[in-house]
């Protein structure tokens, strides 16, 4: 076992990403910032391409009082952070691949008639999927863009703690959203740390890793 380091100085933002349970309750992230925060984390990977994640910033005094009940163990961050975003993945993002691929096109990154050989591709494979391999690859796909998420807001100043204690189902309901169509992966607390980073170590790769 190791401190938490990396090799490439270029990385240093993988060790100055920590996680943080108190945050200084008067810095308020703005609605632009926020925005742009996301947008960067949304360069993140996906199958296909569809980027099934959608993010629910809850960062109003109304919105946060709505959702206490739900956060469970997690009191301290709820009332000190500037922001809880809730990370759900969208069981029709199929529904988004016309779209998507339209989108290539107009940018010319794809031709016309690619575009409609990867979009029978798509929808074929898309089709095949049950319910459960469906919710797993959204599960990856949503854990991409957190991981991404929580090193964007690092690089503008703000710390971050990913959330999984809290009920899902009335927190789901508590936002009025499709339970059927939105599944929620995690929750992340956000602002700015008002407590001192702790070290923590990890395994060394020779620990975990088997070469073959």
């Amino acid at each position: 076992m190791q401190l938490k380091n990396v090799k490439n100085p270029a990385n240093a933002l993988f060790t100055e990403r920590i996680s943080i349970r108190k945050y200084d309750p008067s810095v308020k992230i703005s609605k632009e910032e926020m925005s742009a925060i996301l947008q960067d984390a949304m360069t993140a990977p996906s199958s296909f391409n569809l980027q099934p994640w959608r993010f629910f910033v809850i960062d109003s005094d109304e919105g946060k009082e709505m959702i206490k009940p739900y956060m469970m163990f997690n009191q301290l961050q709820w009332e000190t952070c500037s922001a809880i975003i809730a990370i759900y993945g969208d069981m029709e993002n199929y529904s988004y691949a016309d779209k998507i691929l339209s989108a290539n096109v107009d940018n010319g990154l794809m031709t016309e008639e690619y575009k409609q050989k990867m979009l029978e591709i798509m929808m074929a494979y898309g089709a095949s999927y049950t319910e459960e391999r469906l919710k797993n690859s959204i599960f990856m796909d949503c854990g991409f863009v957190t991981m991404q998420l929580m090193l964007s807001a690092k690089s503008y100043g703000y710390d971050t703690n990913p959330i999984g204690g809290f009920m899902r189902k009335e927190f789901t309901e508590a936002l009025g959203l499709d339970a059927k169509r939105y599944i929620p992966t995690l929750l992340l607390s956000i602002g700015k740390a008002a407590e001192e980073a702790k070290d923590t170590v990890r395994f060394s790769v020779d620990e975990i890793t088997e070469w073959r």
